[in-house]
């Protein structure tokens, strides 16, 4: 799952979290090692399109640092 039909399973399942895994790209999908997870509040308010924008607030905090932490921490040849 993926995209707006996650946020609607959400609130469908009445689930109180939700959040972002940045994890390796391997040959299964959402299957790599895991390297971060946070989460957000979901609130009984929320829609599937208020939900995306605070799992996006939480990609556009974390993801820059993710990699430039990743990035600093390789030797590139």
């Amino acid at each position: 799952m993926y995209g707006e039909i996650v946020h609607k399973t959400v609130i469908n399942n009445h689930d109180k979290e939700s959040g972002i895994t940045i994890h390796y790209v391997n040959k299964m999908y959402d299957k790599g090692d895991i390297i971060f997870q946070t989460r957000c509040k979901v609130d009984p308010t929320d829609t599937p399109d208020s939900l995306a924008e605070k799992v996006h607030a939480l990609e556009y905090l974390h993801y820059p640092k993710i990699i430039e932490g990743l990035v600093e921490n390789c030797l590139i040849y």
